[in-house]
């Protein structure tokens, strides 16, 4: 049985982080959303006394990558089998568009659409794979919901779908050719003091409700948020380059998704995205104009654009 899935992106609407654990890790408060730009993904499994698993790369971003046990969407396919005591077949094709190292969740997405699919063929419920996927990578778990919006805490893993009303903003990522490896990014990390922490979690409920409200972007524009920004930004160049640019161009709306190295800025109407992209384009940079996913889990009567 083959199936397709489409492997979305994500980017990170706010992000505090909130202490570290004895384990190393960092706790977080986050907001994701979703979003078009991303992976095609196809899984043709079948079972078998042995195991055997391929994986073909194409797409832009497919040939800067491994395709053996070494790639994520490989060991997610060995996890699936290995959690339930299977053997099988496994031919994995992946038409990788979303950039790596980028804040983006690429390759979270990629694995958890394995999961999803090797479920959807073998007759699985994918609730009994959020701790395998947990393992796999601390965003893995979050694209093994459908939802649009989820509040994310612990190290990422602990998830609450946010539903949503209203029109929503269009949104132009620009990727400046620069992979940000996260361990660093955290590893030059002050954390903030409980005080500031508790501020900045009440701008991320303060969000969440804008969003369940449908309320306009220029409601709650200021609260968006990213503690990662101190420790990436002074020491990326190109970072700093494209936040000088999206201030020369009098955009109210940009942050650095995740641990970088992506930055994305909210635009209200096509007009303004065409201006944007015109004005931020280099040949060091790639960037894409794209949307919120939709999301069936959004209330009645949402529209996922902004008029013109």
């Amino acid at each position: 049985m083959k199936v397709t899935r489409f492997c979305p992106a994500k980017i990170n609407l706010f992000l505090e982080v909130t202490g570290k654990l004895p384990s190393g890790y960092h706790e977080l408060a986050t907001l994701f959303a979703k979003i078009n730009l991303g992976d095609t993904l196809s899984v043709d499994a079948c079972s078998a006394p042995d195991t055997r698993i391929t994986l073909a790369l194409t797409g832009p971003v497919g040939k800067f990558l491994q395709a053996d046990q070494t790639n994520l969407v490989w060991r997610a396919a060995q996890a699936f089998l290995d959690y339930f005591n299977m053997h099988a077949h496994i031919a994995l094709a992946l038409d990788k568009h979303t950039p790596t190292g980028a804040g983006l969740g690429g390759g979270s997405s990629d694995a958890a659409g394995v999961l999803l699919a090797l479920c959807e063929i073998f007759g699985k419920d994918k609730n009994e794979l959020l701790a395998v996927a947990a393992k796999l990578g601390a965003d893995v778990p979050l694209f093994m919901y459908e939802d649009t919006f989820l509040k994310g805490e612990g190290i990422g893993e602990k998830l609450t779908p946010i539903p949503y009303r209203g029109k929503l903003p269009f949104i132009v990522l620009i990727y400046p050719h620069l992979p940000v490896p996260t361990k660093g990014v955290f590893a030059r990390l002050k954390l903030p003091n409980r005080e500031e922490v508790l501020t900045r979690l009440s701008q991320l409920n303060k969000i969440i409700l804008n969003l369940e409200q449908g309320a306009p972007l220029p409601l709650y524009k200021q609260l968006l948020f990213n503690r990662l920004e101190e420790s990436v930004v002074p020491f990326e160049c190109a970072i700093r380059e494209v936040l000088t640019d999206l201030a020369n161009t009098g955009t109210e709306v940009y942050r650095m998704s995740g641990s970088g190295s992506t930055l994305f800025a909210l635009v209200e109407n096509e007009h303004q995205v065409q201006d944007l992209v015109a004005a931020l384009s280099r040949p060091e940079r790639d960037i894409y104009v794209t949307k919120f996913l939709e999301s069936k889990h959004a209330n009645n009567g949402n529209q996922n654009t902004s008029d013109e």
